[in-house]
């Protein structure tokens, strides 16, 4: 195999295969690689609603192969060291790949064993978690299984894929939980990292009388430190100003665990890193500040805002725009304002579209208002977007 390639997409998740599609779609005769291990591709944003016994789990994995676009190189390798100082990418097994353009989007990285006893009781003692696909059906049976008591549902305290998630799954078992007639006896409680429910105003009073709905206790700036599975308790312990090291243990009957997410190792120890670990890049044109022929996007780019399949769907067109721009020698003329997209699943048929930008400020599609809860946009969530996922996002067509 030739080793050099005129671009390298490192990731073949969302960001890494739609990239590389559009990228080839508009000029088919580029020699471009993806970098990715994985023989399976999934569409993690069902499964929330497969916790919530709303999807079947089989429809969210398909053969990665299937998905490789035509005219790329698939490497079916782990990416370990990058020298960007010689346009290079060495991978786990010692091969070294040289390109003239790098793509970074590997995704983020999920630290199962940052909270200790998780990883030895997730998916049994009530211990459950939508974060994968091994997982999620469990959440379901925690749900059903329910008869009452502390079901506690967490939020950590770093940047998570798709923000709404945590809470999404509480919306859906509270709903439960009052179509069989056990909300009163569920003491449903939030503990979560951040400072507040959700960042933009506009959808967090909704979500606030959802909330209410569901009688759920709110418990903010707390880190989930220890779980012991067996005898069904939980340690946070405070990190805000009014709560600063105080330790609570927490009994529970079931407890959803979000695991604490961070830049993937092999980029936060690497020249491509910001101080905090994600890849360096301007967040209008993509590119990194440093290394003028690197771009990022997708979860493990540095750019502020919040984490989802929809923003990838925006900084898409921009990193193919710029990059063939800047290949022929012109201005890069797109740029990202940090659209985000999140469908908050607020029950059964009930959804709100938040979709907002850098600023916080909603960004929104429909010529209605989204900051109330729809059928309408539960049906888009659950039936339209899986199908414009598989069939045309990931073939590069739904970009823009």
């Amino acid at each position: 195999m030739n080793n050099h390639f005129q671009v390298i997409v490192i990731g073949g998740g969302n960001a890494g295969l739609s990239l590389s599609a559009l990228l080839l779609l508009k000029n088919k005769k580029l020699k471009i690689a993806i970098i990715e291990p994985s023989e399976k591709h999934y569409y993690q944003p069902a499964w929330t609603l497969v916790g919530g016994g709303a999807f079947d789990i089989t429809k969210t994995e398909k053969n990665e192969a299937d998905y490789i676009p035509k005219g790329a190189t698939w490497i079916k390798e782990f990416a370990h060291e990058f020298l960007p100082d010689s346009n290079e990418v060495k991978t786990k097994n010692g091969n070294v790949y040289s390109y003239d353009y790098l793509v970074v989007c590997p995704g983020i990285q999920l630290n199962w064993s940052a909270v200790k006893g998780l990883e030895e009781t997730l998916g049994k003692n009530g211990v459950c978690s939508n974060y994968s696909f091994k997982t999620a059906p469990y959440t379901f049976e925690c749900i059903q299984n329910f008869k009452g008591g502390k079901a506690i549902f967490h939020n950590p305290h770093t940047p998570v894929k798709c923000g709404g998630a945590p809470h999404k799954i509480m919306y859906l078992a509270a709903d439960y939980f009052r179509k069989h007639g056990i909300l009163n006896k569920a003491d449903i409680q939030y503990w979560s990292g951040a400072a507040k429910l959700f960042a933009v105003p506009v959808y967090e009073k909704t979500l606030l009388n959802v909330v209410k709905r569901g009688n759920i206790k709110l418990n903010f700036m707390q880190r989930l430190e220890e779980i012991d599975g067996p005898n069904k308790r939980a340690r946070f312990v405070g990190f805000g100003e009014d709560n600063k090291d105080v330790e609570t243990w927490v009994d529970f009957d079931m407890i959803h665990v979000t695991p604490p997410q961070g830049p993937p190792d092999f980029i936060k120890n690497s020249p491509l890193a910001n101080a905090a670990g994600w890849v360096d890049v301007d967040k209008n044109t993509l590119q990194h500040v440093r290394y003028s022929n690197i771009f990022s996007l997708g979860d493990s780019s540095g750019l502020p805002t919040s984490k989802t399949g929809a923003a990838i769907r925006k900084q898409t067109p921009t990193v193919a725009t710029n990059l063939l721009a800047l290949m022929e020698g012109r201005p890069m003329p797109r740029s990202y304002e940090g659209y985000t997209s999140c469908p908050l699943i607020t029950g059964y048929g009930k959804l709100v579209l938040a979709e907002f930008d850098y600023n916080n400020k909603p960004m929104e599609t429909f010529p209605f208002d989204q900051s109330k809860e729809r059928w309408s946009m539960y049906q888009l969530k659950k039936e339209v977007l899986p199908r414009m996922y598989w069939g045309a996002i990931l073939r590069g067509k739904m970009q823009g």
